[in-house]
């Protein structure tokens, strides 16, 4: 099935309006709030004759009067985030890769659609150089990062992002898809896939002393499934 090139998204798409604050979006992924600044907004560090500027990765849904980002933003730092469990690879060729990419798919948000998981990822490899650098097992070990984070995207029939199975676990391993944050459903918060029950829910009642045999019968829901939404909602990064 061939895929449309989606060159911009609808600005009016619930994917792309400013939804999360920073501290939702570490929260929900997993990533630490330095980290997701870093991206979204840069940072000075210092060099030997002063400070240098390390200009954003990503573009933020609203930047004032508050920071906000999208679920669009959201998927796209969710795939960054799997370089960093397996190479430290420097930043500025991060970005030379992403706009590689970004170049020669002609989209805005190459991370967040399907063709990311077929020649886009390769492009992006081989623009870090870790083909010519780094070992085969390197290679190997980076796409295969790369797919466990893909694997937890869910995609409309045009290939974009439009459903993304957050990891509720410290191990970014195969985990369960029990938990899954959906644009459409309950404002874009963590919901039990299949159920539309916000975790947020789960878990108050949970903190408020009820065990979680009585939340799984009242909610309908296992008692996998309650475990898992009480592991997003006290998760950190």
């Amino acid at each position: 099935m061939s895929l449309v090139r989606l060159r911009n998204l609808n600005p009016e798409d619930v994917r792309a309006l400013p939804n999360y604050t920073m501290l939702e979006a570490s929260h929900y992924l997993r990533i630490a709030p330095s980290t997701l600044k870093s991206w979204v907004i840069g940072r000075d560090y210092p060099i030997q004759d002063g400070r240098k500027r390390f200009h954003k990765l990503l573009e933020p849904a609203q930047s004032r009067p508050v920071l906000l980002l999208s679920f669009i933003n959201l998927v796209e730092a969710h795939v960054l985030h799997a370089i960093r469990h397996v190479h430290d690879v420097k930043l500025r060729k991060v970005r030379s890769a992403l706009e590689y990419v970004q170049k020669d798919s002609g989209q805005r948000h190459p991370l967040v659609t399907q063709e990311f998981e077929t020649d886009g990822v390769d492009l992006f490899i081989q623009r870090l150089g870790l083909l010519v650098v780094a070992s085969d097992g390197g290679q190997i070990a980076l796409r295969e990062a790369f797919q466990t984070h893909l694997r937890r995207i869910s995609r409309d029939e045009e290939g974009l992002a439009a459903m993304l199975f957050p990891f509720t676990r410290p191990s970014h391993a195969d985990q369960p898809k029990v938990v899954v944050i959906d644009p459409r459903i309950s404002f874009g918060r963590p919901i039990v896939a299949g159920s539309g029950i916000p975790t947020s829910v789960i878990v108050e009642r949970y903190h408020a002393g009820e065990d979680i045999e009585h939340l799984a019968t009242d909610f309908r829901l296992s008692l996998p499934q309650i475990q898992e939404a009480i592991r997003c909602e006290t998760s950190r990064a």
